[in-house]
């Protein structure tokens, strides 16, 4: 009895990926004729670029590549909402079109070639596999330090997240089908992915430099991208205020002991220092702890609106 085989889909999050895309989609299709050939995936198998409201060439960049192959195809979303729900929009609208997905970033850092591995793991019945850095040699020493205290926080605030991987992953159609009863407007998908279980597997590999274009994740937009997976997982952040608050209440009690200590001894002195750097202290504390209940009350109003996380403008699909 014949045994099908698997029809992958590779889906591509795009913003301003005009340069990039002509590059990365040919090394995509060549991947794919090579595991065609090899008896690893169906030659049913396709590419679907999710363009996230991009500013440049990029959409007319995927309708041209489409024209030249059919099985490049494209989905436009109506508004620029980020990588997390472009890479979502793009998981949806192939889960039931497919045995399989892989999300890749279109500047091809990510070795594309890890993808053969994730393949044969998941026809061994694997539903999820990562795929994970080997090593930050490459990265400068700052961005080697701040990734892996980034990775490091993540676990302090309890988070279950997989070292050194990005949105690198293959899931199955079950996967995806779980992936998509998550219904979260603050998207976190690192966070969420491990949440959903199923017999998962790592594939490891060299990260490489982009294939053209500029890097979308500076260093703001990263710091940006850490608050928000914390605080759509964790709560320690407002519990840590309350211990924060509870130290200061003890040390208040101690300080009252000695002014009053001092008073009754009549050795107090006036001090205009001492009382500046406590209300300065003090009002740094509370409106840094403000701002953290701040975070997850905006959280918590964008969620109980049930907005629909994102608008699908413009199809290429035949």
């Amino acid at each position: 009895m014949a045994v099908s085989l698997p029809v992958i889909a590779i889906v591509v999050p795009c913003y301003n990926e005009e340069a990039a895309l002509p590059i990365s989609v040919a090394r995509l299709l060549g991947l794919l004729d090579r595991m065609s050939a090899d008896g690893l995936v169906s030659p049913d198998s396709y590419i679907l670029c999710s363009n996230d409201g991009s500013r440049d060439g990029t959409w007319g960049v995927i309708e041209r590549l489409h024209a030249d192959d059919k099985r490049l195809k494209g989905i436009s979303l109506a508004h620029n909402r980020g990588h997390q729900y472009a890479l979502l929009a793009g998981l949806m609208a192939v889960k039931d079109l497919c045995d399989a997905a892989v999300s890749i970033d279109a500047d091809l850092q990510d070795d594309p070639e890890a993808i053969v591995e994730m393949v044969k793991l998941f026809v061994q019945g694997k539903e999820i596999v990562y795929g994970v850095r080997s090593s930050r040699a490459t990265d400068t020493w700052f961005k080697r330090t701040t990734a892996h205290a980034f990775y490091s926080l993540q676990h302090r605030m309890g988070l279950d997240t997989v070292y050194d991987h990005a949105d690198y992953r293959l899931m199955s159609r079950r996967a995806l089908e779980l992936l998509g009863e998550y219904g979260e407007s603050n998207l976190f998908l690192r966070g969420i992915v491990p949440q959903i279980g199923l017999d998962t597997a790592v594939v490891t590999y060299e990260r490489h430099e982009r294939v053209a274009g500029e890097s979308k994740y500076p260093l703001a937009k990263m710091l940006s991208f850490s608050i928000d997976g914390i605080t759509s997982f964790s709560a320690k952040p407002i519990r840590i205020i309350f211990v924060v608050g509870l130290v200061l209440l003890l040390i208040d009690v101690l300080v009252a002991i000695y002014i009053f200590s001092s008073y009754f001894a009549h050795s107090t002195i006036d001090g205009w220092t001492s009382i500046m750097l406590s209300v300065w202290f003090l009002g740094s504390l509370i409106l840094m702890s403000i701002g953290v209940v701040g975070e997850y009350i905006g959280k918590i109003f964008n969620e109980v609106k049930h907005r629909p996380r994102f608008a699908i403008r413009d199809r290429l699909w035949d």
